[in-house]
């Protein structure tokens, strides 16, 4: 399990810089959702287990990147890795 918190973060693009240090994806990651899915889905091992914390501040502050990153990995879980937990905290 991997802990990330996004407290920090207040726009979308450091949001993936976030992602991409975290996940350890590659210097040439694009920095959008689309490059996001790739790098889950066959770039990268990600955990199966994420928990993100302040994530009500991320909701608030950066609601589309939230929302996106949300759906890409209910989307990740569904399609790839059942089992695969991601927390919101």
């Amino acid at each position: 399990m991997i802990t990330i918190d996004v407290g920090e973060v207040t726009d979308e693009r450091l949001l993936h810089q976030l992602l991409m240090r975290e996940f350890g994806f590659p210097g040439f990651y694009g920095m959008n959702w689309a490059a996001f899915w790739d790098a889950i889905t066959g770039l990268v091992d990600i955990p199966e287990h994420v928990r993100f914390l302040s994530w009500d501040q991320l909701v608030a502050g950066v609601p589309r990147g939230a929302a996106m990153l949300r759906h890409a990995l209910d989307d990740y879980q569904a399609k790839h890795c059942p089992e695969f937990i991601a927390e919101y905290a």
